[in-house]
């Protein structure tokens, strides 16, 4: 740093202290404004640095004319009430205190003085009590936001006042009470012509739906009243609004018939009227032809054949009426809608011959159940779920997977991070644009009628995060979704997380943009997705203190004072430092372990070839694992322990350091780094790096958060595994053998596979660990290597025993250990009784349903339905262990056999690694392999690999033995 650059700071340093401190803000204003701050915990750091927002700027506010005309602090973690100050604000345009889920209380009355707020929103708090009748004086308001808080009481009829309200949603409180409309003496919601949303959902609204509310004057768009308490029948005069888009009356009390002015609802998208006590004939919705959604379900209908109107709406993408009285023949027209993806008509009376027609490209669910149908024709252009279950027609289709629940062939979508391999701390997240690890916004986005209700559609929420990025003005990319489900109230919940477009964080500009965004429905997602809310989660500024904000313009100048004599201190401790720096990197030069390895006749490759890992120093692991303390500890055995570490970058590692006797010397250590860097698939633990310095020998390798499968098995990680997660747990370690067994060159055995050895990462992917006994294959051995037996009890090959010839089949034996592992989550030998005999014993081939295993099976793998594939898993299995090397399959043919089992059920078996293809490739070298997602790779030579035996002394070894995985607790 030059002295020009020194007094060039030093001259804005000071500028900064003798810039004038006191804005022209007015003396009101800047009262109230201080007044809510000292309320409040959290508020923002720029606050109180100042004598009034409307000088130096204020985060969240903005001035006009001295007057502070904008109050914005969504998802600012604000904590408190919201004091009666707030009127003194008397030119506020805008207030939104959004997501901020510690603030509540109560609302004081004299917000009502606010006349010229044009914005409310106070989504997403704690608010409670009463909705404040003086809210009616707010002439100008246009949008009013009080969902998802905790009001009582009930709605204030002065609301219907609020002629310029476009937006009305009050939804999720505790509001009760009818609904109220005008009369000679007081105001009512009926004089809400002009707004177009009413959200009143999930409330304890009561009493019939008032007829007087509708009039064909009103321009509602959105009529969402679902779950409530309202009874008595539909008004007629909703058929008036014909302006509907959506209408929600589902999960009440409603009675009575539909009216048929309810066809004058031409431009209706969605329908729900399900789970009400409606009667008379099914409503006529002939004309309604851009219907989407429509739900009728469990309501007292009178009994009928499917009505005309069943083969007319070709807009329909789902058609739900569940336990609707219907009976007769299903029309086939209606599977052949081209916008058709649900059809679901359980619980009804159809009976006759079930006809799919030509079905629609789009179709993916037909449900049936529980109806009367005798026939079934086929169609071979339907090949997704159709539940014919409790239909006469099983009698006829007994082995059908047709008459099983059991056949959800995808997962909902997920935005695909398959590009990236990095991992983050608990608190950060892989930003899917650049796969590094940041800080995102994110919350819950729910869309309350959605006009689809298929989640497997990857079109539509690429669509969807295209319109997120695109009108919240992100990086393209860089929105992550995730957990796409449909709740038992049929909205439609997406967790989304949207990233920095730079660095880790979002600023608190950044923040209080997006939060308003998204509450004051600035953003708009696709038309198809329906009308939305959005609850964000806390965001952990990097500023954040956690108090209150409340400095004197003198405390701020005696700060501005002491930063110059630090600035002083600090110019001359960065140059002492740069000094210093040129010192530690010729040190650091001096200290790397391969600088004099140079190329010599016995070495030619000099320093190590490396793919991916780096060296650490030993100080970066040190501190990484805070001293090597206790506390990290996840890990021990011969030949050292292993310590949880956070890198700077917040990736977390495994950390396995060699205690002194059981290191190696510094060409076995290169040999074994190289070899370790090379080898890359998703379903093999990942080297990171490795650390040679100051007589220490360590590993770094990826750490894997959820331990091991013995762990899951015997329930001390406290997850679940139902059977289809221990059949993907099991294909991707087949896959992790399969690559080293036919890709890695030379080829490697593991020879210490088991369910100890086997670790499960955040997503429950499977990762082959602990290469301790690994042995290479060169060309020259023909496929064995004779050595002396190393193994672990209970999952040693008996061949390899007898005849110390060790081969890829060996591995094969020990994996099929594994697999009775997972099937009964007994250890290998338990009580004297060795697994692969007990199962032999029990095995019955006239047990179509459990192949004689049911009293050993593992009783969680059959609490709820028959296992997927079972009998074919059990066979494979016992192929596995078959006494004789060469009668067990390859592991590539264990692969194949695992991904019929899960395809014949409709499973997928894209399990975010390697390629799911199951093409023959034989043992040919330096071609694309199906289970190959390796870095490009560079053959070893003969001589660089090691002539000694990798005993449990070596650097391949996590543990020495023991368990290397992540203690994790129960939860």
């Amino acid at each position: 740093m030059t002295m020009i650059s020194v007094l060039f700071l030093l001259f804005f340093v000071l500028t900064g202290i003798l810039r004038v401190s006191h804005g022209a803000t007015d003396v009101g204003d800047a009262a109230a404004i201080r007044s809510l701050m000292n309320g409040w915990q959290n508020s923002p750091p720029s606050w109180g640095k100042d004598d009034g927002p409307c000088g130096i700027p204020w985060e969240g506010i903005s001035c006009e004319n001295s007057r502070v005309t904008v109050l914005r602090l969504s998802t600012m973690g604000l904590k408190g009430t919201l004091s009666g100050d707030i009127a003194q604000l008397s030119e506020l345009q805008s207030l939104d205190l959004s997501y901020n889920n510690k603030l509540g209380g109560s609302i004081s009355p004299s917000i009502g003085n606010l006349k010229q707020l044009t914005t409310l929103i106070l989504a997403g708090c704690s608010f409670s009590g009463i909705i404040p009748q003086e809210l009616g004086n707010l002439a100008k308001l246009s949008f009013l936001a009080l969902n998802s808080n905790q009001f009582s009481g009930r709605i204030p009829a002065s609301m219907g006042l609020l002629s310029n309200l476009y937006w009305l949603d009050l939804a999720e409180n505790q509001l009760t009470g009818p609904i109220p409309i005008s009369s000679n003496s007081s105001p009512g919601l009926d004089l809400l012509v002009s707004t177009k949303h009413f959200h009143f959902n999930k409330n304890q609204l009561s009493g019939p739906i008032p007829a007087g509310l509708f009039s064909s004057k009103m321009t509602l768009i959105h009529l969402l009243f679902d779950s409530n308490k309202f009874t008595g029948p539909i008004p007629d005069s909703i058929g008036l609004v014909t302006s509907l888009e959506v209408l929600r009356l589902d999960r009440n009390s409603l009675t009575g018939p539909v009216p048929s002015t309810i066809n004058n609802l031409i431009t209706i998208n969605e329908m729900n009227l399900a789970n009400n006590e409606l009667s008379g004939p099914l409503p006529n919705l002939t004309g309604m032809n851009i219907l989407n959604y429509l739900d009728l379900s469990n309501n007292t209908f009178d009994s009928s054949e499917a009505p005309a109107w069943f083969s007319t709406i070709q807009s329909l993408t789902t058609l739900v009426i569940e336990s609707g009285g219907l009976y007769g023949n299903i029309p086939s027209e209606i599977f052949g809608f081209p916008q058709i993806q649900q059809v679901l008509l359980g619980n009804n009376a159809f009976n006759g011959t079930l006809d799919l027609g030509t079905p629609s490209s789009e179709l993916q669910i037909v449900n049936l159940e529980n109806n009367a149908i005798s026939e079934f024709k086929s169609s071979s252009g339907y090949n997704d779920v159709l539940i014919l279950v409790g239909n006469p027609v099983c009698t006829k289709l007994s082995s059908s997977i047709y008459c099983s629940l059991m056949q959800q062939n995808q997962n909902a979508y997920s935005t695909n991070l398959s590009k990236c391999q990095s991992s983050c701390s608990p608190d950060q997240s892989i930003n899917p644009e650049s796969c590094l690890c940041a800080y995102p916004y994110q919350g819950l986005l729910v869309f309350r009628a959605p006009f689809f209700r298929d989640v497997l559609n990857s079109t539509r929420f690429e669509e969807l995060e295209r319109t997120l990025w695109t009108m919240l003005s992100l990086i393209p990319g860089s929105v992550y979704l995730s957990n796409v489900l449909f709740t038992e109230d049929n909205y439609l919940e997406v967790q989304v997380k949207l990233f920095p477009p730079t660095g880790m964080y979002f600023s608190r500009s950044e923040i209080l943009k997006l939060g308003f965004s998204l509450s004051n429905q600035t953003f708009k997602p696709p038309n198809e997705f329906g009308p939305y809310y959005f609850i964000a989660s806390p965001y952990p500024f990097p500023d954040s203190n956690g108090g209150k904000n409340s400095m004197s313009t003198g405390v701020i100048a005696g700060i501005a004072v002491g930063c110059i004599i630090l600035l002083i201190a600090l110019v001359i401790l960065g140059l002492y430092a740069i000094r210093q720096k040129k010192r530690a990197e010729r040190a650091v030069e001096q200290s790397k372990p391969f600088a004099s390895w140079v190329s010599s006749a016995k070495d030619s490759e000099g320093v190590p070839q490396l793919k991916g890992a780096r060296w650490f120093s030993f100080e970066e692991l040190k501190k990484s694992t805070n001293n090597f303390a206790e506390a990290n500890e996840v890990g021990s055995g011969g030949y050292g322990k292993v310590y949880k570490g956070m890198l700077p970058n917040g990736e977390l590692v495994a950390v396995k350091r060699a205690q002194q006797g059981s290191m190696q010397g510094a060409h076995e250590f290169k040999t074994e780094i190289e070899l370790l860097s090379r080898v890359h698939h998703k379903n093999l633990v990942g080297l990171v790096g490795f650390c040679f310095e100051q007589g220490e020998q360590m590993l770094v390798y990826e750490y894997i958060p959820n331990g091991t499968l013995r762990d899951s098995l015997i329930g001390k990680s406290g997850i679940h595994l139902d059977w289809v997660k221990r059949l993907k747990i099991a294909l991707g370690s087949a896959r992790g053998l399969t690559y080293l067994h036919e890709l890695a060159n030379p080829p490697i055995i593991h020879r210490d596979i088991k369910s100890t050895n086997i670790l499960l990462d955040a997503t429950l992917i499977a990762k082959v660990a602990d290469f301790g006994l690994s042995k290479l294959i060169s060309d020259s051995q023909k496929g064995h290597v004779s050595t002396q037996v190393k193994g672990t009890l209970g999952y040693l090959d008996p061949e390899y025993y007898m005849t110390q010839q060790l081969t890829e089949k060996s591995d094969v034996y020990s994996f099929g250990v594994v697999m009775l592992e997972l099937i009964t989550s007994k250890q290998p030998i338990e009580r004297g009784k060795y697994i692969v005999r007990e199962v032999r014993i029990v095995l019955d081939d006239n047990d179509e349903e459990y192949y004689g295993m049911k009293e050993i099976i593992d009783p969680t793998i059959v609490s709820s339905t028959k296992p997927i594939g079972f009998k074919r898993f059990v066979e494979l299995a016992m192929k596995c262990v078959n006494e004789t090397a060469a009668s067990r399959p390859s592991m590539n043919e264990v692969v194949k056999e695992i991904e019929m089992i899960l395809k014949n059920e409709g499973v997928s078996t894209n399990l975010n690694s390697a390629s799911s293809s199951s093409t023959d490739f034989g043992v040919m070298k330096g071609v694309n392999h199906p289970y190959d997602d390796s870095l490009p790779r560079k053959d070893m030579k003969d001589d660089s690999i090691p002539k000694r035996d990798f005993g449990s002394g070596n650097a391949f070894d996590y543990s020495g033995g023991y368990s290397f995985a992540p203690r994790v607790e129960p939860k």
